[in-house]
């Protein structure tokens, strides 16, 4: 997933050099809410498979001249053919109404809309071949797209590059779809998605049971890779962990770090009571059988009570028009569908 991903550059190569055993890998799965039968695939609330444009389709009207989040200005003319570099900014697109107009997707654009479209994305970096060859008169990218001699080759061809900062939290919501809106020449669109997503967004928060807050991890894996990653401060997931209602375990137990590889005291220190992880996560570890033998996992109360929340890894961070949806997922897997656990 390119949202996780970039924030987890740095530490997996670190973790990866001392990650010396393997699991299998296998597809995508969720876990069901509290304790519930673990090998089902549609406990809690599910988010969509596909994104729901505006009512009303927008008219760009280009040019423009809009900042970009590298400190560059750009001039957008034309964006008949549009290139966005990751799942999250496909997402705005569409959801503004333009999805006809892109030509090419991330390998984290998985709903349904996009779901044809040409990958532009080897493992997980850009390829400017294959990006310039579908002849895009825009792109857009996330601050941390890469390799950067990909975006310097594309702009190099004359291609307008706007750079979005990536998102961190709930907060970032409105300003990327705002900074998208607006290079593409429809900024009331931009308004009146920012608004649709913040209202329903504030409206799965009124609903979240008060007075719990229990304690989530956020857990990072990768079982064919050796990848055991458990989230702190910055690792993204805090924002959306507290809308839920509850606390971040791995900020709250002093791990200040963005992830840190997993070790049975880092677990029993953050005590999660809950276990946040992504879908092909959980799979690639075996399931929430295979989840609980990490060292550490079934001492926590989330372990014994297999209290673990799966999000489909190509949402999870995004950030974006269906966040209302993931926050909804969040909450009805770690409350139960009556709001009690």
């Amino acid at each position: 997933m390119r949202r996780l991903r970039n924030r987890l550059a740095g530490a997996l190569l670190s973790v990866l050099a001392l990650s010396l055993t393997a699991s299998g890998c296998g597809g995508s799965s969720e876990a069901a809410p509290g304790g519930g039968d673990p090998t089902s695939s549609t406990a809690g609330a599910s988010v969509a498979n596909r994104v729901e444009p505006l009512a009303r389709r927008p008219e760009p009207r280009l040019p423009v001249t809009v900042p970009s989040a590298d400190g560059e200005r750009v001039t957008v003319r034309a964006a008949e053919r549009i290139v966005p570099l990751s799942g999250s900014l496909s997402e705005i697109v569409f959801t503004l109404g333009l999805g006809d107009r892109v030509v090419a997707r991330d390998v984290t654009a998985t709903f349904e809309q996009a779901a044809k479209l040409p990958v532009v994305t080897r493992g997980h970096d850009v390829s400017a071949e294959s990006v310039l060859s579908l002849r895009p008169d825009l792109v857009l990218a996330e601050t941390t797209s890469g390799p950067e001699e990909a975006v310097d080759q594309i702009r190099a061809a004359g291609v307008p590059v706007l750079f979005v900062e990536a998102a961190k939290g709930l907060d970032d919501v409105g300003p990327r779809i705002g900074a998208v809106a607006d290079a593409l020449g429809v900024p009331a669109a931009g308004k009146e998605l920012t608004r649709r997503s913040e209202q329903r967004i504030e409206a799965v928060r009124g609903d979240v049971p008060h007075g719990q807050e229990p304690g989530v991890a956020f857990l990072y894996l990768r079982g064919s890779a050796s990848v055991y990653l458990i989230g702190g401060k910055d690792s993204g997931a805090g924002s959306l962990i507290e809308a839920a209602g509850a606390v971040d375990a791995g900020a709250a137990s002093g791990l200040d770090k963005d992830f840190t590889a997993i070790t049975s005291e880092a677990l029993v220190k953050a005590a999660p009571d809950a276990i946040l992880v992504m879908s092909k996560g959980l799979e690639s570890v075996g399931g929430v059988d295979g989840l609980v033998k990490i060292p550490g996992v079934a001492q926590t109360p989330a372990g014994m009570d297999r209290r673990i929340v799966s999000v489909e890894d190509g949402v999870l961070l995004n950030y974006g028009p269906r966040t209302d949806q993931v926050l909804k997922s969040v909450v009805a897997q770690l409350y139960g569908e009556d709001g009690a656990k």
